[in-house]
């Protein structure tokens, strides 16, 4: 008996319908028995802590790009023969004024002169008269911005090669659209350990190897190998550890590894880059940890889930045990044999696919807004990330206040969205990024600069994590796998083109952030037309997914709502006392 409201208090606890009455037969869940096995014991934090080096390498494949490509704006055509003269002699000498450039100066051409003799002249301004010349020795950066070497000073990547990076960051999301399939297959075929070990070790050996790169093709194969780590990197082990963790912990362990692991590592990338002082280091000291993950099978569990999907109950009972064992908790025979039962009882439904999802208009047209608004989340990231170079600030200073902002806007989804809800949350938020991306673009850099693109990235980092667990909760549980693996390459898909937004630069300083900006408003419209997915059953079938359709509000806020029928309970509880 003790045994029965035992299993029984823990289905509540975790949201779950009550245990049929005795003398009907018994479901047991896999969270059932895993509720049994501890909820969030010390298993459970173990393993939680030792997911940080993925976090880590999620970073590394994703933002090593930014410090070994990135550049100085203040650049000037090198002229060898005025070595002995300091920077600015040099630049005045030999560099043709432009009112209208960004420095005041030509970036990208030179006067052509017998600069022994003007020198042994006295001369210390140029001619105008001179004819200028393009670049012919290379540049020179201003060292003060970027203080070490990188790939594009070290092969010109400038004036009429300055669009190199921007395409290499796009062959990197090719990679990336690679790598969901692949990487996708593997986990499925093979589990996900294998999976994330194999991902990971593609990316550090291609950031190996990027070392030797001498030209822009061979550069951008390293990316493109690369660009198939990301994600996979570290997606697997974060699903891994959402499947060891009850439900009622989900939402929290969904965003707290990105608040605390992912942020920390983000603030610590640019001066890993500034002590390296020299892109080769840096490549090599980010990438060779990544090929570590090779160990990741022999040092971590296998997904339960994925265990079950082909048919390893036993293994699966054995890795729930050993939960039970590390959190001091007893996994009964009983309530095992009933899990047992209850698997062999569940009868197979048939298998849908994204094209049974496409037949039913309002799926369809539920499916279409939520990878459209998806691939605005990943479009405006991505390019406020990208823009940082643009503020006209300290470049790593800025990089790492900015990403600051990851640790606060995720602890704060973590504690909100079940009482704010996904739809409204994730408007307003869209929407402050539309405002501040505008506003920065027109401060004209500087601190202030800074300031309104802290609020934006904030912003973003909140509307990020609120669609992605939002788009997961809205697909029915039959074709879930498949639609949030279209969801994440409609995001790779849209991340080709955000580097190219940011290269548009070149043009109007102003103009990325002002797109960025209509895109991120664009989001906002867009997720209105989702339905309300907080403190409700997930769907389960194509019909309950129609039915959270058709039963959604415009306006639905959970804490309101939960309120109001306190409210109601309580009234009609005080009728029911005034009729006695």
């Amino acid at each position: 008996m003790q045994e029965i409201e035992s299993q029984i208090e823990g289905r509540r606890r975790n949201g779950l319908p009550d245990i049929q009455e005795k003398n009907e037969p018994e479901e047991v869940t896999y969270d059932d028995l895993l509720s049994s096995a501890g909820e969030f014991g010390l298993y459970q934090k173990i393993l939680f802590i030792s997911t940080f080096p993925f976090y880590a390498f999620g970073v590394v494949s994703y933002f090593q790009q930014l410090f070994i490509t990135e550049v100085s704006p203040n650049h000037w055509c090198q002229v060898p023969e005025l070595a002995n003269l300091t920077v600015l002699q040099r630049r005045a000498m030999a560099i043709p004024t432009d009112p209208d450039a960004r420095f005041g100066y030509s970036q990208c051409s030179a006067y052509v002169a017998n600069w022994s003799a003007e020198l042994a002249a006295g001369r210390t301004t140029p001619d105008p008269s001179w004819r200028t010349e393009p670049c012919r020795y290379g540049w020179e950066f201003n060292s003060t911005e970027i203080p070490y070497l990188t790939i594009s000073s070290e092969l010109g990547w400038v004036c009429d090669k300055d669009s190199n990076q921007a395409s290499a960051q796009s062959i990197f999301f090719v990679g990336s659209i690679v790598g969901g399939f692949l990487i996708g297959w593997i986990a499925d075929r093979y589990g996900r350990l294998p999976a994330t070990a194999i991902c990971n070790v593609i990316g550090g050996v291609s950031g190996v190897i990027t070392i030797f790169a001498t030209n822009f093709v061979q550069f951008a194969v390293c990316r493109f190998f690369m660009g198939i780590s990301w994600d996979n990197s570290m997606l697997m082990v974060y699903l891994l550890v959402l499947e060891y963790v009850a439900p009622k912990y989900r939402t929290i362990i969904a965003n707290l590894p990105f608040a605390i692991f992912y942020t920390f590592t983000l603030c610590v990338y640019p001066w890993i880059a500034l002590a390296c002082n020299h892109w080769k280091v840096f490549s090599l000291v980010t990438s060779i940890p990544m090929i570590f993950a090779v160990l990741a099978p022999f040092v971590m569990p296998e997904s339960p889930r994925w265990l079950l999907s082909v048919g390893r109950v036993d293994d699966a009972i054995k890795k729930i045990q050993r939960i039970g064992q590390v959190n001091k908790k007893e996994v009964s025979s009983k309530l095992i044999e009933q899990f047992k039962t209850s698997l062999s009882k569940q009868k197979l439904e048939a298998k849908y696919g994204a094209v049974d999802l496409l037949k039913r208009s309002l799926l369809r047209n539920m499916f279409i807004c939520i990878c459209i608004g998806y691939m605005c989340c990943t479009i405006t990231l991505d390019s406020l990330i990208r823009s940082i170079g643009q503020l006209e600030f300290d470049f790593f200073v800025s990089f790492s206040v900015i990403s600051f902002t990851e640790f606060p806007s995720l602890a704060l989804v973590s504690f909100i969205l079940d009482l704010t809800g996904r739809k409204w949350l994730a408007v307003s938020t869209f929407a402050v990024a539309c405002v501040f991306s505008v506003l920065t673009a027109f401060l004209g850099g500087g601190l202030s600069s800074v300031l309104c693109a802290v609020v934006a990235r904030f912003a973003m980092n909140i509307t990020y994590n609120t669609v992605m667990q939002w788009a997961t909760e809205m697909l029915p549980t039959t074709v879930r796998g498949t639609g949030m693996s279209i969801v994440h390459i409609c995001g790779y898909v849209a991340t080709v083109i955000s580097p190219f937004i940011v290269y548009l630069e070149i043009y109007y300083t102003w103009l990325p952030l002002v797109i960025v900006g209509g895109v991120a408003g664009f989001g906002a419209v867009i997720v209105l037309g989702l339905p309300e997915t907080a403190s409700k059953e997930l769907p389960h079938t194509f019909e309950d997914a129609e039915t959270l359709i058709r039963d959604s509000k415009f306006i639905e806020i959970p804490c309101l709502m939960k309120k109001k029928s306190q409210a109601s309970k309580q009234d009609g509880h005080e009728n029911n006392s005034f009729e006695m």
